[in-house]
């Protein structure tokens, strides 16, 4: 690691991936304790969006079953998955903050500009979001939700989640190096 400059606190390592992984797991098994539900995140944009249309176009909303479906009785912050979403961004504000690593910069390689960087990692986004709403649940949700319950899909989403990005790594690993 090298030396701050004068005045910018000293970077911490991250955290070591596998306590971070059994971290993981015990966040998921309080989940299941104190809910009766697993993780996801795919939902809590959902709700955002069906409160925003409920707000906007109440008429339509209300005589459309699948928005409303998405609607927390109580509001939006009723809703499990809204609340997990915002607990999830002020862990890692915080998190970032006390590792010193709190500052507005593009991670990105040396042979990477910042344009393409924010291109990738938005067209990465849209990718995911698509195939989310088309396997009707995220990451989160398929992946450590599923897995931990062996559903068989969920296990097969993560073999190709895995065979995805082995096979996309000597494509974007240029730009990393």
């Amino acid at each position: 690691m090298s030396a701050a400059a004068p005045g910018v606190p000293a970077r911490r390592p991250y955290a070591d991936p596998h306590l971070a992984g059994v971290g993981v797991g015990l966040v998921l098994l309080l989940a299941f304790v104190a809910t009766g539900r697993g993780l996801g995140a795919s939902g809590a944009f959902a709700a955002v969006a069906a409160s925003g249309a409920a707000a906007a176009a109440p008429g339509a909303v209300a005589g459309n079953p699948a928005v409303a479906d998405y609607l927390a009785p109580g509001g939006l912050l009723r809703d499990w998955l809204v609340v997990e979403v915002a607990g999830v961004f002020l862990g890692g504000f915080l998190s970032a903050a006390a590792a010193g690593r709190l500052r507005l910069a593009v991670e990105r390689g040396p042979r990477m500009g910042v344009a393409s960087r924010l291109a990738l990692g938005f067209g990465g986004g849209v990718v995911m979001a698509l195939g989310a709403r088309w396997a009707r649940g995220c990451t989160s949700g398929l992946g450590l939700t599923g897995a931990s319950l062996l559903a068989a899909g969920s296990w097969l989403f993560l073999l190709a989640a895995f065979a995805a990005a082995y096979a996309a790594t000597p494509l974007l690993r240029r730009a990393w190096t």
